[in-house]
């Protein structure tokens, strides 16, 4: 039995789903959340220790230094054959040499762009092999000599899905710019529109916290666990997944297909992953995201036919069982 180490942020608790995969590959699994608030005092300390000074540019090389410390004594700890990094670009040089000194096996798993990371190509020369949700960054770290895998997210079964009737077309996420284009020229069409999340929400909490007071014009609810939001995709009419600078597929795609969602999509490329119009619908413009979302309200047979097709696909092909198969062999 592999004595496994994974190293993640909680972003989202995702990392449940993570370790469940590995411990049913048969790995004995210990996780350490680098990132980890388990009280609002933390919370509220780390918004206004490091979040409100990063906004302003400044390093928070302190942030970094005390979660290197913390992950280097896990590490040792625990003694693992392997360790599985998720993003880690705030742990510091001493978190690897650590992860070299016990012996252990490396995986990074960026999880992002590349470019949307505090990596560099020299630093991550030491860390061992990578593995990446895009191709484009899979291509070019290859092209410089690194070892670097491609990476799809999926969808975890595991976790608890209870179907939450929302007759509206959904969103859950973050708000950019493209995302609230679409769903206020969905509302605007008359289509009932609905938004889930901080950067949506109307409350002055959320307003404080996102460090914005703009809303858009469109119905919109706070945050929800991840199992609420699953659920609030699988009972809507459909729910958008609208990729925002990205060439990777976010973990919505699958989600929302595993789900039984009709997923309105904005990536005619998702064919590499399920089949545009039957598995999912998908658009290239406002107005063809309109007369999907009045599809899916009103051809019942279809919308039925496109959510038992997608969880289909998913549950033979897109879980993290299924990515784990393959990411045993890089680690050696």
């Amino acid at each position: 039995m592999t004595r496994l180490l994974l190293v993640t942020p909680t972003f989202h608790g995702y990392w449940q789903s993570i370790a469940g995969a590995l411990a049913r590959r048969g790995h004995d699994v210990t996780t350490y959340r680098y990132d980890e608030l388990t009280t609002p005092g933390m919370k509220v300390h780390h918004k206004l220790r490091h979040e409100l000074p990063a906004r302003i540019g400044l390093d928070d090389l302190a942030l970094s230094a005390r979660r290197t410390e913390r992950a280097v004594g896990v590490v040792r700890s625990a003694r693992p054959d392997v360790v599985l990094t998720i993003r880690g670009d705030t742990l510091a040089d001493s978190y690897w040499e650590t992860i070299a000194s016990v012996g252990a096996r490396s995986l990074l798993w960026l999880y992002d762009e590349y470019r949307r990371t505090a990596w560099t190509d020299e630093r991550l020369r030491s860390v061992g092999p990578i593995a990446s949700y895009s191709h484009h960054d899979v291509a070019a770290l290859r092209a410089k000599g690194f070892t670097a895998h491609f990476l799809a997210n999926a969808y975890d079964p595991a976790q608890p899905l209870i179907p939450h009737p929302v007759p509206a077309v959904t969103f859950v996420g973050a708000r950019y710019p493209n995302r609230e284009a679409l769903l206020t020229a969905l509302g605007s069409a008359g289509i009932p529109v609905q938004a889930f999340g901080r950067d949506w929400s109307h409350h002055p909490l959320d307003r404080l916290r996102t460090w914005q007071w703009h809303r858009p014009p469109i119905q919109a609810g706070r945050d929800v666990p991840l199992a609420e939001a699953w659920g609030i995709m699988a009972g809507s009419t459909a729910t958008v997944n609208m990729h925002h600078d990205q060439d990777g597929f976010t973990m919505r795609t699958f989600e929302a297909c595993g789900v039984g969602g009709v997923q309105l999509l904005d990536r005619p490329d998702v064919s590499e992953f399920y089949d545009p119009g039957t598995e999912v619908a998908v658009f290239t413009s406002p107005d063809e995201a309109v007369d999907l979302a009045r599809r899916a309200a009103t051809d019942t047979a279809w919308a039925a036919r496109m959510r038992i097709h997608a969880r289909a696909r998913t549950l033979a092909e897109h879980t993290f069982d299924h990515r784990f198969r393959e990411v045993e062999q890089w680690w050696g």
